[in-house]
C-alpha cells in the first residue's frame, strides 16, 4: 500500500487510550487506512503495535511528532510504518531508511524540501500548510513537480481538495478528524461518516 494511492493520513494525537481503537476502528471503516499515532500520546508505542498486529496490511500505521533517532527507533521496534516528523532531520530520514521504513520529514521552504528528498525521504509533510496555502504546492510543481509534497496543519474538508488539485499527493488531517462532541459522546458513526467524507473528498479530487 502506498500513502499516495489512500491520501489521507489520519493524525491521532492523544485520544483516550480507552477508546482510541474504536475511533480507529470507525476511521478504517470509513476509508482511511493510514493512521498517525503521535507519540506523545499516551501508551502510543503500544498503540502502533497493538494496530499493526491488528489489521496487517490492511492498514498503514506509523509514529508521529518525531523529533529524534531515538524516538525513531523505538517507533521502528514498535512495527511502525512510517516516521513522520514537524521537522527535517537528516539522521532521522538515514534511520529510517536503514530500517526500511516510509520517511515522512517535515519542511517549509523550497531549500528544506530538495534538501531532505536527496538525503531519502520518501513524501515531505509541508508544515503549517495552512500559512501557504495550495497555491504554494501550485507554485513549486514546475521546478519540483517530482517531489511528493503533504500538507498538514489547517487540512479540512473544504480545503483539502484545493490542496490535491494544487499537486500535493496526500494530505494529513488531525483537529478536522476529531470533533470534540463526537469524543465526548462516543459517537464512532459519526466519526465513520465524518472519515468517509474525507475519503469521498480525496477520491474526487483525484478523478
Amino acid at each position: 500500500m502506498k500513502i499516495e494511492e489512500k491520501g489521507i493520513v489520519a493524525v491521532v494525537r492523544k485520544i483516550d487510550v480507552e477508546i482510541v481503537d474504536d475511533v480507529v476502528d470507525a476511521l478504517v471503516e470509513g476509508g482511511i487506512q493510514i493512521l498517525e499515532i503521535t507519540v506523545d500520546s499516551e501508551n502510543s508505542y503500544d498503540t502502533m503495535h497493538r494496530l499493526k498486529k491488528r489489521y496487517q496490511d490492511q492498514v498503514l500505521v506509523g509514529a508521529g511528532t518525531v523529533l529524534d533517532t531515538e524516538t525513531a527507533k523505538r517507533a521502528i521496534d514498535a512495527n511502525a510504518d512510517f516516521i513522520f516528523s514537524p521537522i527535517f532531520n537528516q539522521e532521522l530520514i538515514q534511520l529510517t531508511n536503514k530500517y526500511g521504513r516510509i520517511s515522512i520529514p517535515g519542511v517549509f521552504t523550497p531549500t528544506e524540501i530538495v534538501q531532505a528528498y536527496s538525503y531519502g525521504a520518501d513524501i515531505l509533510k509541508v508544515f503549517p500548510a495552512t500559512n501557504l496555502g495550495p497555491k504554494y504546492f501550485k507554485d513549486l510543481q514546475g521546478p519540483m513537480g517530482h517531489i511528493p509534497l503533504m500538507p498538514t496543519g489547517g487540512v479540512n474538508l473544504d480545503n483539502m481538495a484545493d490542496f490535491i488539485k494544487s499537486g500535493a499527493v496526500a494530505v494529513g488531517i488531525g483537529g478536522a478528524l476529531f470533533e470534540k462532541e463526537n469524543l465526548d459522546n462516543r459517537n464512532f458513526t459519526k466519526i465513520s461518516e465524518l472519515a468517509k467524507s474525507y475519503h469521498n473528498k480525496f477520491l474526487e479530487a483525484k478523478s
